[in-house]
């Protein structure tokens, strides 16, 4: 046979499992339809792992066999997507316990945030709540956290993660632990700065005081003086030390607004050495509500220690059209090799396609959690 016949018997055999296909997802219709009218859950590992191990042993050698059993768990997880949809169609999606709103009420809150006065994250709070902001800070991102949960505060302002740091791990942590829920975002541009006693001159200085993520970013301009370098808790802290014990042989690296805060001088502008530098900072609160207009949902899961687990829990966001924008992983505690996924995608709480995910996330998933609208 020519290579043309060859491809004319593959275009009849393709036209067939099309119509084979078509016909199972008529009949897995159908099967919604019947567990919609029972309550039956649409996930069933029992019967799935049976019917692949059927199929599989209806080969005849391993390679066709792998390949099967791999066709068969996209064809059951397609049949189990179009039951998803169905029941979002049909009202059965469950209601997630979020409140849609128009505004967040802003005008008397109270704000925390960790650090100090003069913090990065205090100038975020300041862009998002505005000058007259009802604020106190914290010494740990956790106690902002407990601040929320309790009460004491209706919002906290976290940075989540940095252009060229990454994430701050111990946020991801504490979204997963506190109820508490992302309502907003604010991205800020990082200018380190040198900040000194007034007076001063960058000839005097012996010792540095910052961040650790402060001083790594600042490498290339620290490397061409021989000064101490002492990593402190917060970029703020250290700049109020050095204003603190008035010695013109310290300075902080941090930024203009803690020179502000502190009364320092700023001894050099810009001594970070990349200048597209950004920290995104998040809004929480512990109340479950999203803005109607929100873009950005946040989620996390786990998922069974199993090959293609992870691909069939992101399959959810393929079929239902959701371009997802970030996936990180984070270890669990306590259960070594076994990871925690935290995802942004673009999408809203109210939209269709969204809820069809989220539903299809939740059956198959382990401890999937909303985290936040935004």
């Amino acid at each position: 046979m020519d290579l043309l016949e060859l491809r004319e018997r593959i275009d009849v055999i393709d036209k067939q499992i099309v119509e084979l296909y078509e016909q199972r997802m008529d009949i897995s219709r159908q099967v919604a339809e019947y567990k919609i009218a029972t309550g039956k859950k649409v996930l069933d590992s029992q019967r799935e792992a049976e019917k692949l191990a059927k199929v599989r042993a209806l080969t005849h050698n391993e390679f066709n066999g792998c390949g099967v059993e791999e066709l068969f768990e996209q064809i059951i997880s397609m049949s189990r997507k179009l039951q998803y949809q169905l029941l979002t169609e049909k009202g059965s999606q469950g209601k997630l316990p979020f409140i849609g709103v128009d505004e967040l009420e802003t005008d008397r809150a109270r704000v925390v945030f960790q650090g100090a006065e003069g913090a990065y994250s205090q100038a975020a709070m300041i862009q998002y709540f505005g000058n007259m902001v009802n604020s106190f800070h914290v010494d740990s991102f956790r106690d902002a956290m407990i601040a929320i949960e309790e009460g004491s505060a209706d919002f906290a302002v976290l940075p989540i993660e940095n252009s060229t740091a990454g994430i701050v791990n111990e946020i991801y942590d504490l979204l997963q632990e506190y109820e508490n829920y992302i309502v907003g975002e604010q991205i800020i541009k990082i200018e380190h700065c040198l900040l000194g006693v007034p007076g001063g001159s960058t000839e005097e200085v012996r010792t540095v005081y910052s961040h650790p993520q402060s001083l790594m970013q600042s490498a290339k301009y620290l490397e061409k003086h021989d000064w101490r370098q002492i990593s402190m808790q917060n970029n703020a802290f250290a700049a109020r030390k050095v204003a603190e014990d008035g010695d013109r042989s310290q300075a902080a690296i941090a930024g203009e607004h803690a020179a502000e805060s502190y009364g320092l001088q700023v001894l050099q502008r810009q001594v970070n050495h990349s200048g597209t530098n950004s920290t995104r900072f998040i809004i929480v609160t512990n109340q479950k509500i999203f803005r109607k207009d929100a873009k950005k949902v946040s989620i996390c899961f786990e998922v069974p220690h199993e090959s293609g687990s992870l691909y069939h829990m992101l399959s959810h966001f393929i079929y239902n059209h959701l371009n997802m924008t970030k996936i990180e992983s984070r270890p669990i505690e306590g259960r070594n090799w076994e990871y925690r996924f935290f995802i942004d995608f673009e999408g809203n709480l109210a939209d269709s396609a969204v809820k069809n995910a989220l539903r299809g996330l939740r059956e198959e998933a382990r401890n999937m959690k909303v985290l936040g609208n935004y």
